[in-house]
């Protein structure tokens, strides 16, 4: 069992996501006025608060949504999920369908540290199930 510790979403693709605490979650979209939702196989992106928290004692001068996540996900090691996981928060039920991915060139994060969590720990989900999601949700896996 997991907890949501952040729900971030960026208006505008290239921009850093905002933690918005609570939102709206579409059917085969992802977060509502998220720049990155559609119809699409990558509709939401999480990534583990504890992988955050490692990258932050070396150094990095990370904000709820840097990394371009969605979803902070405290105690579920993320990465370690097979695609086709499927993960329960509430009445939201998301299918893992990419682990990690491409980092595009030159990132702010890989410019300041050299390195950057979101390629390697990363994940993507499409959305089978919406609702409402909220900081403080527990989210669990109801499928591997």
């Amino acid at each position: 069992m997991g907890k949501i510790m952040a729900v971030n979403i960026s208006r505008e693709k290239g921009t850093q996501k905002v933690n918005v605490h609570s939102a709206r979650v579409i059917e085969d979209f992802g977060l509502e006025n998220d720049a990155h939702a559609g119809k699409w196989h990558r509709q939401i992106s999480l990534l583990s608060y504890e992988k955050i928290e490692a990258f932050k004692k070396e150094g990095a001068p990370v904000e709820d949504g840097a990394f371009g996540e969605n979803l902070i996900v405290e105690g579920i090691d993320l990465k370690a999920l097979p695609v086709g996981t499927r993960l329960k928060s509430g009445e939201i039920i998301l299918e893992v369908t990419q682990i990690g991915k491409q980092c595009h060139s030159g990132c702010e994060i890989f410019k300041i540290m050299g390195d950057c969590i979101m390629p390697r720990e990363g994940i993507f989900a499409q959305v089978l199930h919406g609702g409402v999601i909220s900081e403080g949700d527990l989210i669990e896996i109801v499928k591997e």
